[in-house]
């Protein structure tokens, strides 16, 4: 593969590559932890008993350092490094391509559409809120002398899009093949060598991972990443690459069912959305047989959840005495839609006084569910659940319509105890301080609503026609 040279990518590499260097290890620990499965890592953002340095406050901070382990992970390549991730903004990652690439390694990168174009070429006037803050956030992280002021060789240096397309990287996304993109090209994974795969919730993103560089109190989306020593399983998402990269995207790719992989001792299931709603095969069918296998504890803690079927089996698992606790990200627990809503015994309707088609609210609410603590301007960016403390769902997977029937995603179930109670730990740690039951936030909302909707004989939507991830 032909690599160009540009005259500051040169400088930028050492950089990056030097500095991770200068880190013993991408999982510093605190205190010693009984082993995982042969051929499995887990690694949490928040972690509270492991430490790294941030790059972008450069503050000692809790948390295992999660871009280091996917740095870690592509300079073992020796034979090939394939990425497919919503974003890739970290130009730290980026240079670790490009080395690569420069040592001859072929390297290909798959990204949604949205985050294809090199941020440095991008205008306010042309972007909406989110587009907006997104901008500031990259700039901020660019200017390495923190001076407020951009030079043309921090912006460059600063934008992982622009210094791959420099170094002649190739990068696909879901309109390359002329159409207007699938829903989201969602996925976040990484599969280097045939050998290694690192993959889970959180995108290649400062904001996923460290946090927002402009100085606010940000520590970065609760998040977390699996990674596996598997020639199996990284032939199974090598598959689902070379897909995207042949430009199916969507329900143009015609996913089968989940496969089942062993890993070491350690089963793990993998499943590729999206599939028609009536597919026995989709994701929401999956996690649903999974949670209907419950016997003792269901622990969630997720970014979304609007699929009401998943809802409805929680509620007939809660019947039979399984223990259920939920927490979901604050920007989407208190929507209309939200089954966080139907657990807590709630109805609340829309802004046109709709109700969620086929909303069940529970007849008996849960106590032990509500939102997280964060600081301000992260999120709850896990799609994790725990069962009976010893399977665990993850992936990219939203518990959403979208990301079963629409998205390109990820859902991974794993089957092992030693890992369920490395996510049991991250759960109680979200449950320390967590709101549960009806907040203040909450109330708010529902009053508004009843004083705008009154006693109205309340209209029906498909929860389908709400836009979640």
């Amino acid at each position: 593969m032909r690599v160009n040279a540009h005259p500051v990518l040169g400088l930028l590499l050492s950089l990056s590559l030097a500095g991770c260097t200068a880190q013993a290890s991408f999982l510093p620990r605190k205190v010693p932890r009984p082993p995982l499965p042969a051929g499995v890592e887990l690694a949490f953002n928040h972690d509270t008993l492991r430490h790294y340095r941030s790059p972008t406050s450069g503050e000692l901070r809790e948390g295992s350092d999660l871009e280091a382990l996917i740095i870690d992970t592509i300079r073992r390549a020796r034979a090939e490094v394939v990425v497919a991730v919503q974003e890739l903004s970290l130009p730290g990652i980026a240079a670790a391509l490009i080395e690569r690439a420069r040592a001859g390694v072929p390297v290909r990168v798959v990204v949604e559409n949205t985050y294809r174009r090199p941020w440095s070429l991008l205008h306010p006037s042309e972007l909406d809120a989110h587009g907006r803050d997104r901008l500031e956030q990259l700039a901020a992280l660019a200017d390495r002398n923190r001076d407020g002021r951009l030079t043309g060789d921090e912006r460059f240096q600063g934008d992982a899009m622009a210094l791959l397309e420099a170094a002649g990287v190739p990068i696909h996304d879901d309109t390359s093949d002329g159409s207007r993109g699938s829903g989201l090209m969602h996925h976040k994974f990484l599969v280097v060598d045939g050998r290694w795969v690192v993959t889970g919730s959180a995108n290649f993103s400062s904001s996923d991972i460290h946090g927002d560089a402009d100085g606010g109190r940000t520590s970065g989306n609760a998040n977390h990443l699996f990674r596996f020593e598997s020639a199996a399983l990284a032939g199974v998402f090598r598959e689902e690459f070379e897909r995207l990269w042949s430009g199916h995207f969507g329900m143009d790719k015609a996913e089968g069912p989940a496969r089942r992989i062993s890993v070491g001792a350690t089963e793990v299931e993998v499943l590729f959305a999206p599939h028609a709603d009536a597919d026995p095969a989709n994701g929401l069918a999956l996690i649903g047989q999974r949670l209907g296998e419950a016997r003792r504890s269901i622990d969630m803690a997720l970014f979304v959840f609007s699929a009401q079927p998943l809802a409805d089996g929680l509620a007939a698992r809660a019947r039979n005495g399984v223990k259920v606790r939920a927490l979901v990200d604050p920007g989407f627990a208190y929507r209309s839609y939200s089954e966080l809503l139907d657990l807590m015994g709630l109805t609340l309707p829309d802004r046109r006084c709709r109700l969620e088609q086929r909303n069940s609210p529970w007849a008996r609410p849960l106590a032990s569910v509500g939102i997280p603590r964060l600081a301000a301007g992260d999120k709850l960016h896990h799609k994790l659940a725990v069962i009976d403390g010893t399977t665990v769902i993850s992936g990219s997977f939203n518990w959403s319509p979208s990301a079963a029937g629409t998205n390109d995603e990820t859902l991974l179930i794993v089957h092992a105890p030693a890992v369920a109670a490395e996510a049991e730990r991250e759960m109680q740690r979200l449950w320390r301080g967590a709101s549960l039951g009806v907040t203040p936030r909450l109330q708010r909302r529902l009053s508004r609503q009843a004083r705008l909707c009154g006693s109205a004989s309340f209209r029906q939507t498909d929860a389908s026609s709400h836009r979640s991830p």
